[in-house]
């Protein structure tokens, strides 16, 4: 047994999937094959197991998958699903035509100057055929040729990271979809919470047909089945304080959990079972641990967004009490590692406070706000499918969807 087999951060965990039983939520996934003729949303936090939790029901070699960050334009959609089911768009007709005609005729006469006396028998035929044929092509589009192999094929359509479609093409599917869905077509949608009544807002005939399964964040116990679980394969044994520490961190993600497990392995040097030892991490050891783990999902997109857009005019340094220089966007990343956040939704009020501990002069809200907006268009263009922020601008709220983003912030070197 390998610690890569066992700990798998981003897949499917067969060692050490939880299905979190109590929760039923695989009975509320299961429904959704047996006819129930209504639209499913999956909902939960980045890295929280959603994805994990629908494959384990409706794996890809028996389901049809679309990752919404892939599609840029509705033609990528439903060519995908034409590809995934190998049919084909063209068509061809023939037609042919065949004639003929016969006849014959038969007489009896008396001799006549041509012919002797006596009884003549005089007999025809003629004929004539044509056979004419024509064949003519058309083109089915995509979305038509779709939706009829998903009618004739029966197999779910699941659409991870729906939330990240753009709101029209979200709204052309799911009027597509609405009617072999009515049929008993599975389709789920997976999304991110604060999103998760986009079908709703896109489609409103939906409203009654929808079929919520929605994925609560990670409790302590449910977290730290994936190490006592898997460190045992590998003939381990880990300090129950260190697997606290896990938990404390892993902001309610499985993924996070998985990450540490490995990085554990690594820093002891547990490769395979033949490793087996009993691990006492120290304090440095489990810093070392999340520094590293940090380093590896956090830095680029925190790197990104402390850079700004490209095209900017505010640059001014701008003091924090610990002498540290950093422009706008450098002070608003500052003041949410401030307050360590886990997912949350963050009050402007309370960004506010954390930037008036970290600096002297904080800046004022229509600043803040100019930035943060900035800081979501940069996320939402970023190539990972989710966005890690998200920013209401009406009701100054910003949204941290991403656990990864926010651990960075938490033990990720915000300096360089």
């Amino acid at each position: 047994m390998r610690y890569s087999e066992i700990f798998v951060p981003g897949g499917f965990p067969r060692h050490t999937y939880n299905p979190r039983a109590t929760r039923k939520l695989e009975d509320r996934l299961s429904e959704v094959a047996e006819n129930l003729c209504k639209l499913a949303t999956v909902t939960g936090h980045t890295k929280s197991g959603k994805t994990v939790l629908v494959r384990s029901e409706y794996p890809p070699e028996e389901s049809i998958w679309i990752d919404g960050g892939s599609v840029g334009e509705e033609e990528d959609f439903w060519a995908t699903i034409v590809e995934q089911l190998e049919l084909f768009q063209g068509a061809e007709e023939g037609q042919s035509q065949e004639k003929s005609s016969e006849f014959g005729t038969e007489a009896s006469g008396q001799a006549n100057f041509l012919i002797a006396k006596g009884e003549a028998k005089v007999s025809g035929t003629l004929g004539s055929s044509r056979e004419t044929s024509k064949n003519a092509s058309r083109e089915v589009t995509s979305r038509i040729t779709a939706i009829a192999g998903l009618r004739e094929a029966k197999l779910p359509l699941i659409i991870d990271d729906f939330h990240y479609l753009p709101r029209d093409l979200q709204g052309s599917l799911v009027r597509a979809l609405k009617s072999p869905i009515f049929d008993g077509l599975p389709v789920i949608l997976i999304a991110i919470p604060h999103r998760r009544y986009d079908a709703l807002k896109v489609e409103k005939e939906m409203t009654g047909r929808m079929h919520p399964v929605e994925i609560p964040l990670w409790e302590p116990d449910e977290l730290a089945f994936i190490p006592n679980t898997g460190f045992p394969m590998l003939k381990c044994i880990v300090l129950e304080s260190a697997i606290q520490s896990f938990v404390e961190e892993s902001i309610g993600s499985p993924h996070l959990m998985q990450d540490f497990c490995r990085a554990l392995c690594r820093r002891f040097g547990v490769k395979t079972d033949e490793d087996g030892q009993t691990i006492r991490p120290s304090q440095d050891d489990l810093r070392g641990v999340f520094a590293e783990v940090a380093d590896t999902i956090g830095r680029p997109i925190f790197e990104k967004l402390a850079r700004g857009p490209r095209q900017r005019t505010d640059r001014i340094a701008r003091k924090l009490n610990d002498g540290t220089e950093v422009d706008i966007y450098g002070l608003v990343l500052h003041a949410l590692a401030h307050l360590r956040p886990g997912l949350v939704t963050i009050e402007y009020e309370e960004l506010r406070a954390a930037l008036r501990e970290i600096a002297k002069d904080p800046p004022q809200l229509h600043e803040v706000a100019r930035v943060l907006k900035h800081m979501a268009t940069i996320a939402a263009s970023d190539e990972s499918s989710t966005p890690v922020i998200d920013f209401e601008e009406e009701e100054k709220v910003l949204h941290i969807t991403d656990p990864f983003f926010a651990f960075y912030l938490r033990w990720g070197k915000l300096n360089g």
